[in-house]
């Protein structure tokens, strides 16, 4: 299968499935599970944080750390597209008792402070309490400034706030900014990054903070049923992504760029070029194509894509250049 629907579709290497088969490993609710701890403590170390925490997924990592940040009756704010309020059941409402203060993105994925400050709750019992600003890099495949989450560290500061990043795909950022990691996440008193995306782990995401937000995070961990066992297995995986897999991305930053110039050779599909910072393309489609047929007949073809308008294309380990060329082809007959 050639497939665009997304980066969590990327399979482990043969050298990463060895390193799973040999991991040594122990039952890390204890905490002796010695890879889970390693990959922990490396991860802290390497983003300069005190602690790190290992997770089933960035949905349980990002429910973590909104629910060690808040305590039931506050609110965080975020955007409108934001992943954490969009695309993750509600969960900090039905299970942190936390309410969302959803803020539309501007085209760029940034947040305007002038809305923000708007939307901070005065102290009031009427009133949630206003917590934390949550922040997502890249969103939609675009990647926030660096000017833009220093003044949002300024902002949270002069407003008594905390600052969390949902991190998905942050070194997909990092690497585009030509910039080490630490650059992006120093400014953020929590983090998340997905290990299972674009840095091809089969499986887990991390939650960084400081060891006070960490232990919170891990007793919330284990309420909602997040304990793992002999973790090493997969963690392992986790650990050869963060040191391999970085570099690589840049490849997937030219295949999408590559293929939304294919994109732009196919009658009834239009993608801005300019909005291409990282491994997503976005095309507008014409009214008149039948989206549902189409996914069908490039399905029966082994390639795999998803609807909407505008339609969604991301590239990953498991997408090459010719693959590129092979979709564009049979893209084009079957329109």
């Amino acid at each position: 299968m050639i497939d665009f629907r997304s980066d969590t579709v990327t399979r482990p290497s043969e050298k990463m499935r060895q390193l799973m088969a040999s991991a040594a490993v122990g039952d890390d609710v204890y905490g002796d599970d010695a890879t889970v701890n390693d990959l922990e403590q490396w991860a802290a170390e390497r983003h300069g944080f005190e602690a790190a925490i290992y997770c089933s997924s960035g949905t349980q990592a990002n429910l973590l750390a909104l629910m060690a940040h808040c305590e039931r009756g506050d609110e965080y704010l975020c955007g409108q597209q934001a992943h954490n309020y969009k695309f993750e059941g509600g969960g900090a409402a039905i299970l942190g008792s936390i309410q969302p203060q959803p803020l539309e993105n501007d085209p760029d994925g940034s947040i305007p402070f002038t809305k923000l400050t708007a939307a901070i709750k005065p102290l009031d019992p009427h009133f949630a309490r206003t917590k934390l600003l949550s922040l997502e890099n890249t969103i939609n495949g675009k990647v926030l400034p660096l000017t833009y989450i220093q003044q949002a560290r300024e902002f949270v500061d002069r407003h008594g706030l905390q600052l969390h990043l949902d991190g998905a795909r942050v070194y997909n950022a990092a690497v585009a900014m030509d910039v080490d990691i630490t650059e992006i996440v120093k400014y953020f008193d929590s983090f998340t990054i997905c290990l299972s995306k674009g840095l091809g782990a089969p499986i887990g995401s991390l939650l960084l903070g400081d060891k006070t937000l960490i232990a919170k995070a891990r007793r919330w961990r284990k309420v909602l049923g997040g304990g793992m066992r002999q973790a090493g297995i997969i963690a392992a995986a986790g650990k050869l992504a963060l040191t391999e897999n970085v570099e690589r991305l840049a490849n997937d930053h030219r295949n999408a760029r590559y293929l939304a110039e294919q994109l732009n050779t196919v009658e009834g599909f239009s993608v801005n070029l300019d909005h291409i910072q990282t491994n997503m393309a976005f095309a507008k489609v014409d009214q008149h194509i039948d989206q549902a047929q189409l996914i069908d007949t490039l399905k029966q073809q082994g390639i795999l894509i998803s609807g909407g308008n505008p339609m969604r294309f991301v590239t990953h380990l498991d997408v090459t250049a010719n693959d590129i060329d092979t979709f564009i082809a049979a893209l084009k007959s079957a329109l």
